[in-house]
């Protein structure tokens, strides 16, 4: 069995990616945003006062509902048009009473803006209300093929959270599972190649061959050759899976009841981390390599599950690249086992919440990839009736977080 190497142990590990700095930066950037319209306007004020009549103020107070226009809402957006126009007109009243025609069309040429203004608003709000609803639906459509894991199974307790990815409101093919079977509490977390309807097909293969596989498979590698099986005889069956590109990156887990271990098979998947009671994280990567699901005819050789010390109160997290390939505006990506080292946790909830939410802090809220988290922790070995868990989305608290770090950005 193996225990926790210390070249996998995160917290010898010196320095963090990334830093809150950036963060603050991207606030104050968004702060100074949402100022513009209005020092547009009192920049021309200003500007015009100031100079001779010969130069014009025009460009200050045209820019400023258009600037409005991409972050005010539709009547935030009229009221700058109405303060631009009323502004302008005091200017030509105050200042050039002289010249009424030059006077007209500088109002006019603000006011024709401004309508302009309010149509460009129209259109972009439009617009991402029609994203948000296909984010919802997509979001709908990946939670029903994914099963909400149950939040306590004997002494262990599990939370999953899928966050979708910020960039479009295309459904991924990240996926997690967790089963109870005679050999012990069994998981999957993957990744399927692809986006679409194409990659939650493959994920609905994937998932229904575990729940099947789980129970009647004696060893974990057992297991993972009846899911590349499974991929290959859907593949040559079904017209939507990639047969010839198609892969499945993937970890499978299994923790006996009896016993404080965890065994592991890992295809091709980030390693999963082993968070400790006294802070310690350690990733639990693979002595040999494997490819992924899916590719058995590139190379076949057996499956050897490895085995890691999983004590009462440790946890265990398993996610998706949707994590680690998440990067800063450095184009730093993010090290969860360096940026939870040194943390403890309530439980498996806290930790995905905090995770989600760092995060969104480390990317600003620029996720390129979905993410699929499950976090278990094993409890004083006490049993308790499973129940179905409400946790497989983050926290209200943490949504509206990462709801404003993807706002700011």
């Amino acid at each position: 069995m193996r225990s926790t190497p210390e070249r996998a142990d995160c917290s010898s590990r010196t320095g963090s990616p990334g830093g809150d700095g950036s963060s603050r930066g991207t606030r104050a950037a968004g702060r100074a945003a949402h100022r513009l319209p209005a020092a547009l306007i009192a920049g021309g004020v200003v500007f015009d006062l100031c100079t001779p009549s010969a130069y014009s103020y025009g460009p200050f107070l045209s820019s400023a509902p258009l600037v409005a226009a991409s972050l005010y809402s539709l009547r935030a957006t009229a009221a700058t048009a109405v303060v631009a126009v009323a502004a302008a007109i005091a200017l030509e009243i105050y200042e050039h009473g002289d010249n009424t025609v030059l006077s007209v069309i500088e109002v006019l040429t603000i006011a024709v803006v401004s309508l302009l203004a309010l149509g460009i608003n129209r259109i972009a709000r439009r617009r991402h209300r029609q994203l948000a609803s296909a984010r919802g639906i997509a979001e709908t459509a990946q939670r029903a093929v994914l099963p909400v894991p149950p939040a306590r199974i004997g002494s262990l307790r599990v939370a999953a959270r899928y966050v979708a990815a910020q960039a479009d409101a295309r459904i991924g093919g990240d996926l997690y599972a967790v089963q109870e079977t005679p050999y012990g509490v069994r998981v999957i977390v993957g990744d399927v190649r692809g986006k679409g309807l194409e990659a939650v097909e493959a994920v609905a293969v994937v998932i229904g061959a575990f729940r099947e596989a789980a129970e009647q498979e004696r060893t974990l590698e057992g297991v993972a050759a009846r899911l590349e099986r499974a991929l290959q005889r859907e593949g040559a069956r079904r017209a939507n899976l990639d047969q010839f590109e198609g892969f499945t990156t993937a970890v499978l887990a299994e923790m006996p009841s009896r016993a404080p271990v965890l065994r592991l098979v890992n295809r091709g998947h980030p390693p999963p981390l082993l968070l400790f009671a006294d802070g310690r994280v350690a990733e639990a990567e693979a002595g040999v390599p494997a490819l992924p699901l899916g590719m058995g005819d590139l190379g076949a050789w057996p499956d050897r599950a490895e085995e890691w010390e999983f004590p009462t109160g440790a946890m265990l997290l398993l996610l998706t690249d949707g994590v680690t390939e998440a990067r800063n505006e450095y184009g730093v990506f993010y090290d969860p086992c360096t940026r939870l080292a040194g943390r403890q946790f309530r439980g498996p909830e806290a930790l995905l919440d905090a995770l989600v939410l760092d995060v969104a802090r480390h990317s600003e809220g620029q996720t390129a990839d979905d993410m699929a988290l499950l976090a278990i922790r094993r409890g004083d070995g006490r049993y308790h009736h499973a129940r179905l868990g409400t946790v497989a989305a983050p926290t209200a608290a943490v949504r509206k977080a990462v709801g404003s770090a993807r706002g700011r950005s």
